[in-house]
């Protein structure tokens, strides 16, 4: 499997490098159990093993099945994965899902996956081993078997984010397409609960085969989340054979944010470009190129994005499948053609800058070039901090979400913050 993030990173010069690590960067698009370590997953499946032949010594038929699953998803992960179309994408799940089906190896596996994002790792290819971002939007959907609810699946996630600061990471239900409409309603009933609870749920996802299901079923689900005061980032345009009438109708709900929105015509762009102070596009550069809806990064849709100046968020997606990281993303933007977009250094800042404004809805103040930029923001999270150009905090502060400071003033608190 080709690896495009590592290719475009080590055509990068060791000051660029730092310059990328050094960036505050916000992970909004990574599904759990698409970024479990590999090594854990073999963990996991080991363990696995060894119950499993405890299951075939007590007559259970089902059991060898459910292991020739695992071992076959696990060998074709281990060997790196090679995808003809989108579709296969989903193929593989069914042996991660087997390993990830009780309370306790959920909690191995969230925790591993917190880990891999959010601390300093020994064996990390970064320079100074530093983690993949500042601040975590992971998104899962919740399965319902023999060993837990639905509700119990998000509450076992959750239990091993409140180890982090809430500034840290938060949680993003997701919905898949393949579901019922009861089924949904029930999941973001759940999602609102847990919110009301204090719980750090901050958004509903529509993920799953791009071309399934009617996308009239799901909005019920999705209006009800608005109306509970959940955000919606949707799966969206994902191939060529997602229908018109699917992106329009999915548009309709007005979601905060896309994900990948790789196929949208020009009545979707000109939805999108009318809403472009409130709505961002989750792009994921080697998920696009590995899964064959993109041909070649210099004909990307991030391109139209940027252009049009759209706020765009870049994210790994499944670091598990493709192999890749927030960095090597990120080193995609800068290295050169026909490595990456060529893109300079103050355009990659402000990209990662444009990452926070997809979290944040209060007020960030970023100092670039001397330039005081008020950045409103309006969808996930509940943080805001001031950084200064190199992307150091200053100070954390606390504005209520429709507060504007002047300019004066901000220039007071970080004058205070910087001893000034």
């Amino acid at each position: 499997m080709r690896n495009f993030g590592a290719e475009a990173r080590a055509s990068l010069s060791q000051d660029d490098i730092n310059f990328l690590v050094a960036l505050p960067k916000a992970e909004l698009h990574a599904h759990l159990n698409g970024c479990i370590p590999l090594e854990c997953l073999q963990r996991l499946a080991r363990d696995f093993k060894e119950v499993q032949q405890v299951s075939d010594s007590t007559g259970d038929d089902r059991a060898p099945a459910i292991d020739q699953v695992v071992a076959k998803g696990l060998r074709v992960l281990e060997e790196g994965v090679v995808l003809e179309e989108i579709n296969q994408f989903f193929d593989l799940f069914p042996a991660i899902y087997a390993l990830t089906s009780t309370p306790a190896t959920l909690r191995i596996a969230t925790r591993a996956v917190l880990t891999l994002f959010l601390q300093r790792s020994t064996t990390s290819r970064e320079p100074d081993s530093s983690p993949q971002c500042d601040y975590l939007e992971l998104r899962t959907t919740p399965r319902e078997n023999e060993h837990m609810t639905r509700r119990e699946y998000l509450e076992t996630v959750l239990a091993e984010m409140e180890i982090y600061p809430r500034e840290k990471c938060a949680l993003i239900v997701s919905l898949d397409r393949r579901m019922k409409e009861s089924t949904m309603m029930e999941v973001v009933e759940i999602a609102a609960a847990l919110k009301k609870e204090g719980k750090r749920v901050v958004g509903i996802d529509l993920c799953g085969p791009p071309t399934v299901g009617e996308a009239e079923l799901f909005l019920p689900a999705l209006r009800f989340a608005r109306e509970q005061g959940l955000k919606l980032t949707l799966h969206i345009a994902e191939t060529r054979e997602t229908t018109r009438h699917d992106v329009l109708t999915l548009l309709s709900v007005e979601p905060s944010r896309l994900g990948h929105a790789t196929f949208l015509d020009e009545e979707a762009q000109a939805i999108v470009l009318a809403n472009k102070d409130k709505m961002a596009v989750e792009i994921c550069l080697s998920s696009n190129l590995l899964c064959n809806t993109v041909n070649d990064i210099k004909d990307h849709h991030i391109n139209w994005w940027l252009e049009n100046g759209l706020q765009v968020a870049i994210c790994t997606d499944d670091t598990l499948v493709f192999r890749n990281s927030l960095l090597e993303e990120y080193a995609l933007l800068m290295a050169r053609p026909p490595l990456g977009l060529g893109l300079s250094r103050d355009a990659v800042r402000k990209i990662a800058m444009s990452n926070k404004r997809g979290t944040l809805p209060a007020d960030e103040i970023v100092l670039l070039e001397e330039t005081w930029f008020d950045i409103t923001l309006g969808l996930f999270g509940s943080v805001t901090i001031i950084v200064d150009f190199l992307g150091n905090v200053i100070e954390d502060a606390s504005f209520e979400s429709d507060r504007r400071l002047s300019d004066d003033s901000l220039r007071r608190m970080v004058g205070n913050a910087s001893g000034v």
